[in-house]
């Protein structure tokens, strides 16, 4: 008998994650509800709350927010999102924000990157001359209670923000694994954040932020001008981050958190 030769199966496809959530607002009203895939949306009384049902992201998975509004609004997201590890290319998450008139808060909780995971963010938030943002962006590199660390990982994110179509604030972030330790990067942070007023007299609320950037185990720094106040956070984990960024929000916005926000 001859010899037998076998052949490898192909490896099957794996299933992606493909979601769309958009929401638009009209005197306060939802004038649009448009869900597909694991995106989904839930409108409260001054709220639009984001989520994904999928339970975190991974590479090939492509998940977009729209919202558009009229009015003022909070928009946030259900719980922390995860980036899991990536054996296939990025996954891809695209937020576009709108507002005519008032201020949007867009304050999605954390993302958590998990070791070797590959996330390409991109937010895009479109002011009217008569309108106000207050945003902020957390990460979180692997959850600290369970003993992880991330060494390996591929993230980059896209933050621009515009009025009447020109450009006010631009943030762009690649994080590579250099970045974790370089000094003029996270020195050894395992958390960090970004948050933005862009309104008018916004840098009349400088002295107040930087009095309550003295969370412990966090180190913060703020700058204003020309009604743009922008802070920069990193932490050794992400509760202490989530309670410095509790304190700054308090500062910068008249109401309580999202209702969806946990301390």
């Amino acid at each position: 008998m001859g010899a037998m030769t076998l052949l490898a199966a192909p490896l099957p496809a794996l299933q992606r994650s493909q979601g769309t959530a958009d929401v638009a607002l009209s005197g306060g009203a939802v004038r649009r509800l448009f869900t597909r895939g694991s995106a989904k949306a839930v409108c409260l009384p001054g709220e639009v709350v984001f989520l994904n049902t999928a339970g975190g992201l991974t590479g090939g998975d492509r998940l977009t927010y729209r919202l558009e509004t009229d009015g003022p609004v909070t928009a946030t997201t259900q719980t922390a999102e995860r980036a899991y590890r990536a054996n296939d290319g990025h996954a891809r998450v695209t937020v576009d924000l709108s507002i005519d008139r008032g201020r949007l808060d867009w304050l999605p909780q954390e993302t958590i990157l998990f070791d070797r995971s590959a996330l390409a963010r991109h937010t895009r938030i479109a002011l009217s001359p008569r309108a106000e943002v207050l945003a902020l962006e957390a990460v979180v590199l692997g959850r600290a209670a369970m003993g992880e660390t991330v060494t390996t990982l591929a993230f980059e994110d896209r933050r621009e923000i515009t009025r009447a179509g020109r450009p006010v604030l631009l943030e762009p972030l690649r994080l590579t694994p250099e970045a974790l330790t370089g000094p003029a990067t996270l020195r050894g942070a395992r958390a960090f954040a970004s948050v933005a007023l862009v309104a008018r007299g916004a840098e009349d609320a400088l002295a107040a932020v930087r009095r309550v950037l003295d969370e412990p185990g966090v180190r913060g720094a703020a700058s204003a001008f020309d009604g743009k106040l922008t802070a920069r956070l990193t932490a050794a984990d992400g509760w202490p981050l989530r309670r410095q960024i509790a304190r700054l929000l308090a500062v910068l916005r008249p109401r309580p958190l999202p209702r969806v926000w946990q301390l």
